[in-house]
């Protein structure tokens, strides 16, 4: 049956697919354009099921905030290209309002919500068809708390979170500076005290084995262990890490100054690499 400019437009304008595939879909379901629907939605579970074992190490992560509440989510793509398109910056950007939305915490969670009618996960394999490359939803994180702070660095390659435990305006000004420094300096952990047991001794294991290894006495060497997993802890977690604006101060201090008794409570840092 013919197939009319109009029919395709529509339902390209529907789906978001090429006109190409638009109109092969309603010849298929002769004219029915609610088939044809179906048709493109299963084009997009063949393709992802095709490029399945393909490597997706390109994307965004994209973070939101409304105050008290924040999420991060990360949807990877095959090339840098899809990445920097803007309809793919939507389609993350979207997500991440979803979730923050509906409170999602993982990744399960955050597939199962609503888009426009289907599930997210169902959404993300349309998109598959309509882009013709992998894509997976590989990370979402989420932080409640007194007051919560996004940050997207330019490029959308790294997004953070910073919930503190005070609230105003002030005390969002300093989230902002804390949320980029959580960016440029990567912290393992929020303190001392949140590092693992394990990890702290096998950081005394490596710091003695390096001071014999370095000709000195042993019985120097747990000291010498001490002092370096001291140095380990100031580079490691963000409330002893010297605070990016001003390296005379740790984060700690800064945050004390701004006011009395503020702190972090969770951060959270997701990149692409």
């Amino acid at each position: 049956m013919k197939i009319t400019a109009a029919e395709v437009n529509a339902l390209r304008k529907q789906t978001g697919a090429g006109m190409m595939d638009c109109k092969k879909a309603l010849v298929e379901a002769e004219g029915d354009a609610e088939k044809a629907v179906e048709i493109l939605r299963k084009k997009g579970q063949k393709v992802a099921a095709k490029r399945g074992d393909n490597q997706a190490s390109e994307g965004l992560a994209i973070a939101l905030d409304n105050g008290n509440t924040g999420v991060v989510v990360r949807l990877n793509c095959e090339t840098d290209f899809v990445a920097k398109n803007d309809n793919y910056i939507a389609l993350v950007s979207k997500l991440a309002s979803i979730a923050l939305s509906t409170g999602s915490k993982s990744v399960e969670e955050l597939k199962g919500q609503d888009f426009e009618g289907v599930t997210v996960a169902e959404a993300i394999i349309e998109q598959i068809g309509k882009i013709g490359e992998k894509l997976d939803l590989s990370a979402v994180s989420f932080i409640n708390a007194d007051s919560v702070v996004s940050y997207n660095h330019p490029g959308n390659q790294v997004a953070t979170l910073v919930g503190l435990n005070q609230a105003g305006e002030n005390v969002s000004v300093a989230g902002k500076d804390i949320a980029m420094q959580v960016a440029a300096m990567n912290p393992v952990a929020l303190n001392r005290d949140s590092i693992p047991q394990s990890v702290i001794d096998k950081e005394l294991e490596i710091g003695r084995d390096m001071a014999i290894q370095e000709g000195k006495p042993e019985a120097m060497a747990d000291k010498i262990a001490q002092g370096r997993l001291g140095k380990f802890f100031k580079e490691a977690t963000l409330l002893d890490q010297a605070f990016i604006k001003d390296n005379k101060s740790t984060v700690q201090k800064y945050l004390d100054s701004v006011s009395k008794g503020l702190t972090v409570t969770e951060f959270s840092r997701v990149a692409l690499s």
